[in-house]
């Protein structure tokens, strides 16, 4: 029962490090072109810790777990080969989404997010698409589509708890991001629970 219990807690610790392993490798690869970046350097410690010094760092911390429970995974693919790319969950996004993987757009709400949720992204941008068409003379067309993929919600600056699956709408006459890639050191210095890597996935259709 014990031992039962240590696999299915060693589990969950490795796929939540797999998790942020993922998220710190895609910010330490959009940092490679800066020069000076404290962000840079953080996101070089924090891949040799959850990688290289994730044992010694588990058990400083609490996490240890007995070697003959702990799950390996054996990476089996070539020196040199690049990761692949980040997917989606759900159907493929046709190209005229034009997708932005951890994007935020900025935008008039045409359909409010909190109560319209969607199985995908793509489902997502299928419904702006939708509203466009059908939109009534006079009302705004969507031209911006937001969605939450992430199984634990997406962050936002607002007062709202954001869940996976919302789908917002919106309209603005000159598309502009509010965030991309990832939340800069001074932003998270004065909003304390802003993760590294913008969680929402965007795109700009013509309405």
């Amino acid at each position: 029962m014990v031992t039962s219990w240590l696999m299915e807690f060693s589990y969950a610790v490795e796929n939540w490090r797999k998790e942020k392993l993922q998220e710190v490798k895609l910010l330490a690869r959009k940092t490679e072109g800066l020069t000076s970046s404290n962000l840079k350097e953080e996101a070089g410690i924090l891949v040799r810790a959850l990688e290289s010094d994730w044992a010694v760092l588990s058990e400083n911390i609490g996490l240890w777990v007995p070697a003959e429970v702990i799950h390996q995974e054996h990476d089996d693919k070539p020196e040199g080969e690049e990761e692949p790319e980040e997917a989606l969950p759900g159907r493929p996004l046709p190209p005229e989404c034009h997708a932005e993987l951890h994007a935020d757009y900025d935008g008039a709400a045409v359909r409010w997010g909190l109560t319209h949720h969607k199985e995908s992204a793509a489902d997502c941008c299928q419904a702006c698409l939708d509203q466009a068409k059908y939109a009534k003379p006079g009302e705004k067309k969507c031209n911006i589509w937001v969605y939450c993929p992430s199984e634990t919600g997406c962050y936002s600056p607002d007062i709202y708890q954001h869940k996976n699956q919302e789908c917002w709408l919106k309209y603005a006459e000159k598309p502009k991001l509010n965030f991309k890639d990832w939340y800069s050191e001074s932003y998270r210095d004065s909003h304390p629970n802003a993760p590294l890597i913008v969680p929402w996935v965007s795109g700009v259709v013509s309405a």
